[in-house]
């Protein structure tokens, strides 16, 4: 029996499988394929991401496979710049480049053998979930390998992860919502060579144009994508050829210039689960989700779902809390989805704007709002927080949102935060914990294992003054943060605090 059995083995299941071997909780995880698909789907990626993978203890062995992102410039019907997104300035709030690119295949690969090494994981690849039966405590999976020979796997709970067609998901019947959109486009994935990297934008473009709409994005090294808009009676499978691909690409480069490494026409959709959970099962990555990909935040949102999940379902297997805890996954997970995907589909609506009248009229908006000098505006102001959920009711504005993660004198040199104090509940308290603090949080839930830490303390000396700003800024004491680093709740008084705490007992 275990305690967790997750169904994928890609970058959403990996991380849930990791986040529960370094709590040791008994998990097993399984795959269709054995081994990493080498062409890149994702390529995009930020600092929320980057500090899940520090906290697995990759994100130096992934570092190697990722570059800061470009700004994305959006180019109107005449050629004109009419918008721009760009990165947050330093000090970065979570010690890592807001928005990065990054090599798929090579950041799965590390990954996967980061928890090949948990030895409370096991993974079986090459098998595929045939069957699945609920029952009061326990779930059984009938997996197959690939010789036909069939076993069964029984756990507390399933997590399903096994993409857009997910087997979990139909075979509970749990239904998607379409949250409107519904496009095809061409993706293409090309390694560009000297010669075809000088005739290529420095920066990532969005070409907003409606006679074919489309995105250029520059990726680690030589690696270059284009998503392209099909046009009204394009067959998606020729577009997907390597002689019409090539035509299509000839606005930038020629066959010389470079090599395809994918092509592939996708119906673009916005889609989202109804139900996130079925008794003992739930739902994760691309079979909970599909979300057009203007952001690149197809990856980042299954991630998000692994690590919220990943602590609930400890914090319970565990004894921290109760069942319901469980439940404000998909609350949380489902809102927060949804709000990034309605702000996607804006980012897309604006991008592939086809009737060209309507299409000037939103050039003329775009400049008449920035007076004629477009401003860059940060990716990040894009990520809606959480709302609902196992948060503080209070409504403050820190609530829901991530926890700042600073950089730390140490003697051997600067440290990332979580390095120096770890993961899972934790309390800081800006300037010196008085006893009042320590003693409000060491009472009121001993079950949770809360870390206290004063932001003057000896041996907590931040270099980058992103925790004292952003105390100033939440003008609070305290800050309650959860072991997926969004803040619980914020106080003014360790007596606020000790009701906080005490409504989270199990």
């Amino acid at each position: 029996m275990f305690d967790v059995a997750i169904v994928g083995f890609g970058p959403t299941g990996a991380v849930a499988a990791g986040l529960l071997g370094l709590q040791g909780i008994r998990t097993y995880v399984c795959d269709a394929m054995t081994t990493v698909y080498d062409k890149p789907r994702a390529i995009a990626l930020d600092h929320e991401i980057m500090r899940v993978f520090q906290q697995l203890g990759i994100a130096d062995a992934i570092a190697p496979f990722t570059e800061p992102f470009t700004d994305s410039e959006f180019y109107g019907v005449d050629g004109q710049l009419i918008k721009c997104m760009s990165t947050v300035a330093p000090p970065f709030p979570l010690a890592f480049t807001p928005s990065l690119v990054f090599t798929q295949p090579a950041v799965e690969a590390v990954l996967r053998e980061r928890v090949g090494q948990m030895p409370s994981v096991q993974v079986q690849l090459g098998h595929t979930v045939t069957a699945l039966q609920q029952h009061a405590d326990a779930v059984t999976l009938t997996v197959t390998d690939g010789q036909g020979q069939a076993q069964q796997v029984c756990a507390r709970y399933v997590v399903g992860c096994d993409g857009a067609s997910s087997f979990v998901r139909k075979s509970l019947g749990m239904e998607l919502e379409d949250l409107g959109f519904d496009e095809p486009w061409l993706v293409v994935d090309v390694q560009v060579n000297e010669q075809g990297l000088a005739k290529l934008p420095k920066v990532s473009v969005q070409y907003c144009e409606p006679q074919r709409p489309s995105t250029y994005v520059i990726g680690p090294k030589n690696h270059r994508r284009w998503e392209i808009a099909l046009n009204p009676g394009e067959d998606p499978k020729a577009m997907a050829t390597p002689e019409a691909t090539w035509q299509l690409l000839s606005r930038w480069i020629q066959r010389d210039d470079a090599t395809l490494w994918r092509q592939a026409s996708y119906q673009f959709h916005a889609l989202v689960a109804k139900d996130w959970r079925c008794q003992r099962v739930f739902l994760a990555g691309d079979a909970a989700h599909q979300q057009p990909p203007f952001l690149g935040q197809g990856m980042c949102q299954g991630i998000r779902d692994a690590a919220n999940l990943s602590w609930k379902l400890a914090d319970v297997l565990q004894g921290r809390a109760s069942d319901a805890l469980l439940d404000s996954y998909g609350a949380e997970r489902k809102a927060h989805v949804t709000e990034l995907t309605s702000r996607i589909k804006g980012i897309g609506q604006l991008v592939g704007q086809r009737d060209l009248h309507k299409a000037r009229a939103r050039d003329a908006r775009l400049l008449a709002e920035c007076g004629g000098q477009v401003q860059a505006m940060p990716r990040q102001n894009v990520q809606p927080a959480l709302v609902g959920g196992c948060l503080d009711p209070s409504g403050h504005a820190a609530v829901g949102t991530l926890f700042p993660q600073a950089w730390l004198d140490h003697a051997a040199g600067p440290v990332r935060m979580d390095d120096v104090l770890g993961h899972g509940w934790r309390l800081f308290v800006a300037g010196e914990a008085d006893a009042a603090w320590t003693q409000s949080a060491a009472q009121a839930h001993a079950a949770l294992r809360l870390k206290v830490q004063a932001t003057l303390a000896t041996g907590f000396r931040e270099t980058s003054g992103v925790l004292a700003a952003w105390f100033e800024r939440m003008a609070c004491q305290a800050a309650l943060v959860r072991p997926d680093h969004y803040v619980h709740g914020v106080y003014t008084t360790p007596q606020a605090l000790a009701r906080a705490l005490q409504a989270l007992r199990p």
